[in-house]
């Protein structure tokens, strides 16, 4: 009788969560998407060592216009995979629990993403613009930090502590902004990798 309540609960509980949270972000699109901007890192640290900066010896080095837009390539690489990536674990995810990706829930998971996140977008331009490039990352960190946190309310709690995670080595970050790359590739590299080992164990 006792287990026969505890189903009950469970399935009950099972039901609440599925209507109040976005339960199909997949663990495997953080670890590979935490991959793919450690490549990322690796390649803008090989681009810099080859037109002669020295990124652990120069205290400030000279970015040159060619250098600049080979970086910017590589970064919207970068997040043209990682979003491409996690749409389609996304969507098996959800195919496989028998849920809609395209609900109530999704669409206020992804307003909450993208506010900050567009936001962070044009801080970072603006910093480009009037270049104050050392920033551009750490701000990056930040931003992202925010869009997590702000997101979390719709989907898995581990998704905020991520956010903190993300902010909190974001604003460590604007007090060494000449290895912005080093954060950037612990944030959305390592972080990504611990944060979709951990989610995929816990959730899958």
């Amino acid at each position: 009788m006792n287990d026969k309540h505890h189903e009950d609960l469970q399935h009950i509980r099972s039901m609440m969560e599925r209507s109040s949270r976005f339960i199909s972000l997949s663990g495997i699109s953080g670890v590979i998407a935490g991959i793919v901007a450690l490549i990322a890192s690796f390649i803008a640290f090989q681009l810099i060592k080859n037109s002669g900066g020295n990124y652990f010896g120069d205290k400030h080095i000279n970015l040159s216009a060619s250098l600049i837009n080979k970086l910017i390539i590589t970064c919207l690489a970068t997040l043209i995979i990682a979003v491409f990536v996690g749409i389609y674990f996304t969507v098996q995810k959800s195919k496989r629990n028998k849920l809609s990706v395209w609900n109530s829930l999704s669409k206020k998971l992804l307003v909450s993403l993208l506010v900050p996140l567009l936001a962070g977008g044009i801080f970072c331009l603006a910093l480009f613009y009037h270049k104050h490039l050392g920033f551009i990352a750490p701000s990056m960190l930040i931003f992202y930090g925010l869009a997590l946190m702000s997101a979390s309310k719709y989907t898995f709690n581990d998704v905020e502590y991520l956010g903190y995670c993300e902010l909190v080595l974001g604003l460590t970050a604007l007090f060494f902004a000449g290895y912005g790359l080093i954060f950037w590739a612990i944030g959305f590299g390592l972080l990504h990798i611990i944060y979709g080992f951990m989610m995929q164990k816990k959730y899958h």
